[in-house]
């Protein structure tokens, strides 16, 4: 094809137009290399999206943490929940800890 057929052409008229050539580098521009392109925005809604799980599963683990505390305010059950987390003891006690093995053969 020879170019005086290529221009011709309907639609090499229309791309060949200077202002819907320069709207393509623009638009190309703008999706591809700019800072503010459409990977960069993409690259942030994702970490916003993980920040919001995030903050969900903290928040959620706070209030459990909240609960402990709550439940912890009687002496009885703070004992109960040191010797059962951190196996304290009183003096002249032994304690045996006990573990399961939960492998079946």
């Amino acid at each position: 094809m020879k170019l005086k057929e290529l221009r011709n052409k309907k639609w090499f008229k229309i791309i060949s137009n200077k202002y819907v050539l320069l709207i393509i580098i623009f638009g190309g521009w703008m999706f591809f290399l700019d800072s503010n392109s459409w990977f960069v925005h993409n690259e942030l809604n994702q970490e916003i999206d993980e920040l919001e799980e995030n903050r969900q599963y903290y928040e959620n683990e706070i209030s459990k943490d909240k609960a402990t505390i709550d439940q912890l305010q009687d002496s009885v059950e703070m004992e109960k929940f040191a010797r059962q987390q951190y196996y304290m003891k009183r003096p002249n006690e032994e304690i045996f800890i006990i573990e399961y093995d939960t492998i079946e053969d």
